[in-house]
């Protein structure tokens, strides 16, 4: 067993992709964050202010950010696609590419645009070679931004999207990735990935409270966007409560308008000093991702399961989706539920998503279950 990590004996953790568990030092974090409000109040409220500024810097390191400056905090993922789709100025006519596969919060927020004239473009990622020419393949003379997942929720797909940001440079377009199914698993380098947004919670892989995540905004567009909040905390001189003349702020903080969520920033920067621990995010990513090629070829070579997530080392994540044929996928996820397996019912079949830490014999008794499950359910 991690230290890190003490789980209940009875159950094997493999939903990541949905909520991770607290790293010990996240629950030691938060309780002590209680106990300083319960006993002293604000008192320490100036230690509590660089507990967020390593936060941000923090955030800014995981995806390669010049500075904690370009990292605003928000609630979840859902809020920062809609300052970018409603702080964008929109024309009739613009087009926004999509693919079929993505999880509800990046394809509402962009169909609401519907009222301005702006057009959705739903790919599908099998139209071509390979899902990163089914994207490229539908940029046209319309296309303002391209929308993608770094990692598909359903299937785990791993998106290659370098050659994405070369494409959308090229066409003079906006690149928006949804990082959540990969922060905090897999690494991500803005360098190599010149995206305009990251957005992502915190809450999954990054092992955080719900409630805060990152939203990253090119400095060089971050004023282009129109802001649709305004309060104390995004000014330029917040704090400064007896200055009348105000100005938003220059950096990202511009996007948060009010009281910072002070005990989600606690839980999330101690959650990352364990990621970023030991090896950092390279050793987290190497023990991800041999635990789904375990699972992979455990589900490969069953008789009982079929892999719906690819198999091609290189579109492997932290996620892995399967099915039995001739059971129905979501008795049989109940039924890996009630046997202590935490996992999740996504993408037409049962979801596994392991971390780093989790025991590859963890792994192999999940897919033991779920075959000798798959027999008793098909009968």
């Amino acid at each position: 067993m991690h230290p890190q990590f003490p789980l209940d004996d009875s159950l094997i953790y493999l939903n990541h992709a949905g909520v991770g568990p607290w790293p010990q030092r996240t629950r030691d974090a938060i309780a002590t964050f209680a106990d300083e409000n319960l006993y002293r109040g604000a008192a320490a409220y100036r230690r509590w202010l660089q507990t967020e500024t390593q936060l941000r810097k923090r955030l800014a390191e995981l995806i390669n950010a010049p500075t904690g400056d370009d990292i605003a905090l928000v609630k979840n993922t859902s809020e920062g696609l809609s300052f970018i789709a409603y702080g964008l100025s929109w024309n009739a006519g613009d087009e926004i590419i999509i693919n079929r596969q993505e999880f509800p919060s990046n394809r509402v927020v962009w169909e609401s645009l519907a009222t301005r004239g702006v057009k959705v473009v739903d790919v599908d990622l099998a139209s071509a070679a390979t899902p990163e020419d089914a994207l490229i393949d539908a940029i046209g003379a319309n296309t303002r931004m391209l929308a993608v997942s770094s990692v598909q929720y359903g299937t785990g797909l791993r998106m290659n999207l370098p050659p994405l940001a070369a494409a959308c440079r090229q066409h003079g377009i906006l690149f928006c990735v949804d990082a959540i199914q990969s922060l905090g698993a897999l690494r991500f380098d803005l360098g190599e990935v010149d995206a305009d947004f990251v957005v992502a919670d915190g809450h999954k892989w990054m092992l955080g409270p719900e409630g805060v995540g990152l939203f990253y905004c090119c400095p060089s567009i971050r004023d282009q966007l129109q802001l649709t909040q305004y309060g104390w905390h995004m000014l330029e001189h917040a704090g400064d409560y007896d200055r009348t003349a105000w100005e938003v702020a220059r950096s990202a903080r511009r996007f948060e308008c009010g009281s910072p969520n002070m005990l989600g920033i606690h839980g999330l920067e101690a959650s990352l000093s364990v990621l970023q621990g030991d090896g950092g995010l390279a050793e987290v990513e190497r023990k991800v991702l041999n635990n789904v090629t375990h699972l992979v070829d455990l589900i490969s070579r069953s008789e009982r399961l079929e892999l719906i997530s690819s198999s091609e080392p290189e579109r492997l994540s932290g996620i892995v989706t399967f099915t039995a044929p001739g059971a129905d996928s979501y008795s049989l996820y109940s039924a890996l539920m009630e046997s202590g397996v935490i996992c999740a019912s996504r993408g037409g079949g049962v979801r596994f998503s392991p971390h780093f830490y989790t025991p590859p014999a963890a792994v192999a008794e999940a897919v033991a279950r779920a075959e000798a499950l798959a027999r008793t359910i098909i009968g």
